[in-house]
């Protein structure tokens, strides 16, 4: 029996998954002790379920919504958007998930819903388990920390290299 396209790409993306450092279960086999980064696949949520949940030190920092390929990811992202607000009583976490992750397993976005003006965009990879509990750890997100940058010193700076760096 030949595999359908959804069934390829859930494969490629628990591989890709485990190549990140996420253990990979199924929810009715979760093992919190396996890992400090979990991957559980097929969360019911208050409505439906979601495709993985990500679970970093236990505690729920994203999910990926996962789509066959060949499918456009540009409006899938209200999808994971809504499962952060659609969580289980015992995963909830504080006010929606911050991660959120679209792929096809050849094409994978990410947005951090803690930026100002949130966007998916498109990653190589999933992050480590590691690098979400750093980013959590932090004040603020990156984008709301590079707004409040201290003052260019400019002595010493031609008016083309000042344009440059404040231009980015």
């Amino acid at each position: 029996m030949s595999e359908t396209p959804e069934q390829k790409a859930r494969q490629t993306i628990d591989a890709m998954l485990a190549a990140s450092g996420w253990a990979v279960q199924d929810y009715k086999q979760y093992n919190p002790a396996a890992s400090r980064g979990i991957a559980l696949r097929e969360v019911p949520l208050k409505s439906g379920s979601c495709d993985y949940l990500l679970l970093a030190d236990r505690k729920p920092v994203g999910v990926v919504e996962a789509k066959r390929e060949g499918t456009t990811l540009s409006g899938v992202a209200e999808q994971s958007t809504a499962y952060g607000s659609n969580l289980p009583e015992f995963f909830q976490c504080l006010e929606g998930l911050p991660f959120l992750y679209e792929t096809t397993g050849a094409e994978t976005f990410f947005r951090d819903e803690r930026d100002p003006e949130p966007r998916s965009r498109p990653v190589f990879s999933f992050h480590r388990p590691e690098t979400l509990t750093e980013w959590l750890a932090e004040p603020d997100a990156l984008r709301v920390r590079l707004q409040h940058l201290p003052p260019l010193p400019v002595q010493g700076m031609r008016d083309c290299q000042i344009e440059g760096i404040t231009d980015l």
